[in-house]
């Protein structure tokens, strides 16, 4: 039975779409959106690079924008793309930066990990300081090289280490980064950009979101997490079981009732830090197609990037309007806009008007028939030929058979067309709203992949609450039916079933919930 207030709140939605799209920039020179990005690990550097690249010709052409990037992996193999490109962007309206931290010893990351509820103290002055707290690796654990994979344990205490140690690089770069966004003079909006698979970015994205966003920005900054997710042709350790407990954590974040069952035992310093909501980036499409890791990797950088920065920012500005709560600007405070709750995985997707589109769903790799959109948009540039205009038309029309929204697709053209800012490249790309990650083909294969692992294993492959004691994706240890085993056997846990984090029988989860809230 769907809550009232749910129903009300779409009613509401649809009504002003119909009205005209509210959250469309009427305006022919509208304020300009500035985008600025922090990637972490390979992923989110490669993609740093391809967005300065392709940048266009009115990328900060307005005297108010500015772009700022701070680029974050363990070793700087990959960080040298960015570096190469950075040069191009006019040093007065950018700064772009990159950090490679070095890999610790055994004993020096030890030696961090035994110090770090002295750091949660002072970051935190409420921090229950345990008294059971041990480092959250295990004794006999090898430290990988810089260039190896890092299971996510391991890349959130060197994230540790460089943020809370020594001359404190990480906490640096981010104040670096938090002073130039707010330089900007316009609508400023933060993307965190990283893999969804492997351990650095994914290990790291949960800690530092958390200290931008709470911490540094103070909760005043629209910051959109963004995770691009593997393929088939990525490496097995890139798509296997490390995802499931990477979505479990973003699922608590973002999903507001889940998150106030989090932040009842631990405080406010874990309140969802991606304010302006999330993005999943599917490759699965384009790998079917090219068949080439390399190839695919960059034609989803290239797609994604021109999203985020096409005409001054405006499509990624509208599309935030239109997913984050349409009658509220995104500058708006969070306490006025309607949540998503359990659906807040937003797919990013494109395609071109010669490609195969048939079975969309299953092509962004969504369960068929497992959720119907409210409402989504298809932003094109307007095709030069009636044949083309039909084949637009007809995509709109298999799209709306195969989600089934309660408002049917609209198309929006570019809002720059015939300027001389336009994108001058033809483009079909869309944001389909509202998935849970049950809807996600992605969760039940990881589900299955984590299942199949040993106990220290699945411990590697979590980073979010680590420091708390808390394993998030298995059963707690004293409340039963709860989730959040406790590391150190106490009484560690959070306010979410168990059976929510397994994805399980939702509406027990809800009544579980309440009974444990009232207790």
């Amino acid at each position: 039975m769907v809550d009232p207030q749910e129903m009300q709140r779409i009613k509401k939605r649809l009504e002003a779409l119909k009205r005209g799209g509210v959250h469309r920039v009427k305006d022919r020179d509208p304020m300009p959106s500035s985008v600025h990005i922090i990637g972490i690990g390979k992923a989110g550097a490669e993609f740093i690079a391809q967005t300065i690249e392709q940048a266009p010709t009115d990328f900060l052409s307005d005297d108010r924008q500015r772009f700022t990037a701070l680029a974050v992996d363990i070793g700087d193999r990959d960080l040298e793309s960015v570096r190469a490109v950075a040069d191009s962007l006019p040093s007065d309206k950018a700064q772009v930066r990159t950090l490679a931290l070095a890999v610790p010893s055994r004993d020096e990351l030890f030696g961090s990990l035994r110090r770090y509820r002295e750091y949660l103290k002072l970051e935190y002055p409420r921090y229950y300081w345990n008294p059971n707290y041990e480092p959250w690796l295990p004794d006999a654990i090898t430290i990988p090289q810089a260039g190896e994979h890092f299971p996510r344990a391991i890349a959130k205490a060197i994230y540790g280490k460089a943020y809370y140690e020594g001359d404190r690089p990480l906490d640096r770069e981010l104040e670096l980064f938090v002073n130039s966004v707010d330089a900007t003079t316009c609508q400023s909006i933060v993307c965190i950009v990283f893999g969804l698979g492997g351990g650095t970015g994914s290990g790291m994205v949960m800690d530092l979101a958390r200290h931008l966003t709470n911490v540094k920005f103070g909760r005043r900054a629209l910051v959109l997490g963004v995770g691009i997710a593997p393929c088939e042709g990525d490496r097995a350790e890139h798509k296997g079981g490390s995802i499931f407990p990477t979505i479990n954590e973003l699922d608590c974040m973002l999903d507001q009732e889940k998150n106030q069952g989090v932040v009842q035992v631990w405080g406010d310093l874990y309140r969802n830090p991606f304010t302006a909501g999330f993005l999943m980036v599917p490759q699965k499409s384009v790998w079917q197609e090219t068949g080439n890791l390399s190839a695919t990797n960059q034609q989803v950088d290239r797609e994604l990037a021109a999203f985020l920065t096409r005409d001054r920012g405006l499509d990624l500005y509208e599309t935030l309007r239109l997913l984050n709560w349409v009658g509220a600007p995104p500058s708006q405070h969070m306490a006025a806009r309607s949540q998503y709750g359990a659906r807040w995985a937003h797919i990013f997707g494109f395609t071109t008007l010669e490609s195969d589109n048939e079975n969309v769903p299953d092509r962004l790799g969504i369960r068929a028939g497992t959720f119907n959109p409210d409402f989504f948009e298809i932003r094109a540039s307007t095709p030069p030929t009636a044949q083309l205009r039909a084949k637009l038309d007809d995509l709109a029309t298999k799209m709306n058979a195969a989600f089934a929204p309660m408002l049917e697709p609209e198309i929006a053209r570019s809002f720059m067309e015939g300027s001389p800012t336009a994108s001058t490249e033809p483009y079909v790309q869309f944001v389909i709203p509202g998935a849970t990650k049950t809807a996600l083909d992605i969760f039940y294969e990881a589900r299955l992949a984590y299942d199949q692992q040993t106990w220290e294993e699945k411990l590697l492959q979590h980073s979010w609450l680590l420091e708390l004691g808390v394993m998030l994706s298995e059963p707690a240890i004293r409340f039963e039916g709860m989730a959040g085993e406790c590391l150190w056997g106490c009484a560690c846990w959070v306010v979410v079933p168990y059976s929510a984090i397994r994805g399980e029988d939702l509406e027990e989860m809800r009544l579980k919930l309440e009974e444990v809230v009232k207790a």
